[in-house]
């Protein structure tokens, strides 16, 4: 099983905080660091700094090496499916070979959306504009100069696509649902699952392999992740010591931090060492390819650090 970080840099990071933070992973052993797409600061306090993810991944393309960059995911309410992909090529030519994964959701903070200006379909729509948005990035980078594409929402007329070196891993994420299931299978090199403790990932690792046989793809051909909450100390003490300062980023959320980390406790990898060794391993013993440590303490590279001894036991 493989390894990367994710943050949530709508916490208030600044650049250098995001820079620091894909430093420590690289530091750590981690393959890939992942940041997240939001334009409100959430949980927590609202009214703290947010930067654009791709803007920021175009940064750290040019400041830091030997490491994966990638969104985790982008909202296609945010962006035209070709800019995107126009976008993300430019940013993989600027990072280098292989370096850039692109992940894509539907979208789902109302709030952020009206306070920027960005139209907010309703479910039904927005879940279709993804469905074209997959197979335009897969046109854009797969088919033959030329190729055009008649959708509902987007057309394309005649592309001629350039840079388009090899097409980034296109990760699509979601939590089990009919619909994402079948366009995973359809369009995706790997299928990210969030808000799922092990046995719900297998249960949707089960529906996405079937999935998979019934549009005549060999399962195996699609990765599976996992994206988990990580809250870890080396003793006891260092651990209390963290509990107490996700309780702080928390403090203003609308649930209490003590009640906002029980509820995702069976989920996440939280504990002394051995207690999170536990909880990766039972994520790999799901079959998955790939887990991702969502971690919301900004700033504490330490955290960081210690993921890195975690992960390679």
């Amino acid at each position: 099983m493989r390894f990367a970080l994710m943050t949530e840099p709508q916490q208030g990071y600044s650049y250098q905080d995001i820079l620091d933070a894909a430093k420590a992973a690289k530091a750590a052993g981690f393959e890939t660091y992942f940041r997240s797409d939001h334009y409100l600061s959430f949980p927590g306090r609202a009214d703290q700094m947010t930067t654009d993810a791709w803007t920021t991944l175009a940064g750290l393309a040019r400041d830091t090496e030997g490491i994966g960059l990638g969104s985790m995911v982008s909202p296609m309410t945010f962006r035209i499916p070709g800019s995107y992909a126009k976008v993300v090529a430019t940013v993989a030519e600027m990072a280098g070979p292989r370096r850039i994964e692109m992940g894509i959701g539907a979208g789902w903070h109302e709030d952020e959306h009206a306070a920027h200006g960005i139209p907010y379909p309703d479910t039904v729509e927005r879940v279709d504009r993804v469905e074209e948005a997959l197979a335009i990035f897969r046109g854009l980078w797969d088919e033959p100069d030329g190729w055009s594409f008649q959708g509902e929402h987007y057309q394309v007329r005649d592309t001629l696509f350039r840079p388009r070196d090899k097409r980034p891993n296109i990760i699509l994420g979601g939590n089990g649902r009919p619909r994402s299931v079948r366009l995973g299978a359809k369009y995706a090199d790997e299928y990210n699952i969030s808000s799922s403790g092990p046995d719900e990932v297998r249960e949707i690792k089960r529906h996405l392999d079937a999935a998979c046989e019934k549009v005549g793809r060999d399962p195996s051909t699609l990765a599976i992740s996992v994206m988990a909450g990580v809250l870890v100390g080396r003793d006891q003490a260092e651990l209390l010591r963290r509990v107490e300062a996700q309780k702080a980023e928390f403090a203003d959320a609308t649930v209490a931090a003590e009640e906002w980390l029980e509820a995702r406790h069976y989920r996440w990898v939280v504990g002394t060492p051995d207690e999170a060794r536990e909880r990766i391993a039972q994520y790999e013993a799901t079959g998955i390819d790939r887990l991702l440590l969502q971690d919301f303490l900004p700033r504490d590279t330490d955290h960081i650090a210690l993921m890195g001894e975690l992960i390679h036991d």
